[in-house]
């Protein structure tokens, strides 16, 4: 049973954009590794930006040092 996890910002993701990334996840694991879509697994994980960290700054700072 394939388990896959996606950690992205929540920075609103639409249910739309959540419905691809399950589906070219679980279509990845069908033609690479030949599982049985039925039995994967695709959890989304939104992380607040403030829990990001991106060279070594969190990225709530780096988005507001654009703005």
């Amino acid at each position: 049973m394939p388990y896959i996890n996606i950690k992205v910002t929540d920075e609103n993701l639409s249910k739309e954009q959540k419905q691809q990334l399950i589906a070219g996840a679980t279509q990845l694991l069908v033609e690479v590794l030949h599982k049985n879509p039925e039995m994967t697994h695709v959890v989304i994980d939104e992380v607040n930006i403030d829990n990001w960290g991106v060279r070594g700054t969190q990225y709530s700072e780096i988005i507001q040092a654009k703005n």
